[in-house]
């Protein structure tokens, strides 16, 4: 990964999904894509604590490195909470990509409080996964 005036390319070119390895909402969201995804090259998961999950936040502006939440690298540009969430829809098929301009039409504080919200309470209601499971590539 190479971050040239402030934005950030991966040296293979494809976009990468940070997640939490050791969440089960994470790890569901991620299965829900890859099952869905259209062109599977286009798009890397990573667990945010990984080596490469790390490197990657590392270069990342200081505000988003602190969030400590869902990161979505797409063409070179970096995105957090539902701003990252809600962009995934565009690497599903066309049913999927149609509901991202409605979701995008909720102000972004409004999207944010509820992705905090779900964020803050994700380990009660989805179980813990025993290890990191989602594609790795």
């Amino acid at each position: 990964m190479v971050c040239r005036g402030g934005t950030i390319t991966v040296e293979d070119e494809r976009d990468v999904l940070i997640l939490d390895g050791d969440c089960g909402l994470c790890h569901g969201l991620a299965e829900f894509i890859d099952k869905r995804i259209v062109d599977t090259s286009a798009l890397a998961f990573r667990p945010g604590d990984s080596e490469e999950g790390r490197m990657l936040i590392s270069k990342l502006p200081r505000r988003q490195r602190e969030a400590d939440t869902v990161y979505l690298i797409r063409n070179g540009k970096s995105f957090v909470r539902s701003a990252a969430a809600i962009r995934c829809l565009l690497y599903m098929g066309i049913q999927w990509r149609l509901l991202f301009p409605l979701a995008w039409m909720v102000p972004l504080p409004l999207r944010d409080i509820a992705y905090l919200i779900v964020a803050r309470y994700r380990h009660y209601f989805f179980e813990r996964p025993t290890q990191c499971t989602f594609r790795i590539d």
